[in-house]
């Protein structure tokens, strides 16, 4: 099943036929909102609001892990995570839309990063974050609309609230990140330890502050944001309704070969937890 968790301004998703909303109940306290389980043209999909549905919750304070979790439980093996990103590169314009493919992790504050610890030893590969079955199907719709859409991007994630300094951006660019947000880590290597497919759409808003005749701020964010989000609304409702994106099976099987303990040693409570991310 896929599931779109929807990031800044992007809160609903029309046109679809709702089935039942579910609360979660989770080892890792609530997800963001009540999980939106609907189909459209007979396929199944769940949405998930990340930043709540009246967009309560700061960067810092998203419970990825309850996110991810109750995804899972719900049958998700696939998310196409929407966000709205900074532009650190010339060719990588406000107003379009890029697929991320690699991610830099710089977030200092504390967040909770991982499904592991407390006896439950794993270390998963995430040389690949991203997966290219779901790129080459983003790709593929993008290209049917005649929607640009660039993929390849690396996305580098900081803490927030506040936005970057131009010291910061200059670096950013300096070792080889073409997007800036505050999102996406620990989301995507949550996800692959669930063994769940990630993929992110991100809606360039701004060239961060790296520009001097270009500073973001909240008001030209918004309104750039609002100007794509139509055409972000269409590409999703054809991807929703249409053909999926095969499930690749390399990413469902994240924790082959990553567990450093037996299922036998584990206390009920991470053995449960194990069961929950190796379905």
């Amino acid at each position: 099943m896929l599931a779109i968790i929807g990031g800044t301004g992007l809160y609903h998703l029309d046109h679809l036929s709702v089935i039942d909303t579910v609360e979660v109940d989770t080892p890792f306290g609530a997800p963001s909102g009540p999980i939106v389980r609907a189909e459209l043209n007979g396929q199944a999909v769940c949405f998930l609001p990340r930043h709540g549905r009246h967009h309560q919750f700061l960067p810092h304070e998203v419970n990825y892990r309850a996110n991810i979790y109750a995804l899972k439980v719900l049958g998700v093996t696939q998310i196409l995570a929407v966000s709205a990103v900074g532009s650190l590169r010339e060719h990588l314009q406000p107003g379009q839309l890029v697929l991320a493919s690699q991610y830099i992790d710089l977030i200092k504050y504390p967040r909770e990063k991982t499904f592991f610890g407390g006896g439950l030893s794993a270390h998963i590969s995430t040389a690949e974050p991203a997966c290219p079955d779901m790129t080459r199907w983003v790709q593929k719709a993008a290209d049917t609309r005649n929607l640009l859409v660039h993929t390849g991007a690396t996305y580098a994630c900081v803490d927030g609230p506040r936005l970057g300094t131009k010291a910061e951006s200059e670096f950013l660019r300096t070792i080889g990140a073409d997007l800036v947000g505050m999102t996406q880590a620990p989301e995507v290597f949550l996800a692959r330890e669930a063994q769940i497919n990630y993929l992110s759409l991100n809606i360039v808003t701004d060239y961060d502050c790296w520009r001097d005749d270009d500073h973001a701020s909240i008001a030209a964010i918004m309104a750039r944001f609002n100007d794509t989000l139509d055409h972000v609304r269409g590409l999703l409702s054809d991807l929703v309704g249409g053909e999926r994106a095969p499930v690749n099976n390399i990413y469902r099987r994240t924790l082959e070969g990553a567990l450093m303990v037996r299922r036998e040693t584990l206390s009920p409570d991470k053995a449960a937890l194990l069961d929950v991310l190796s379905a």
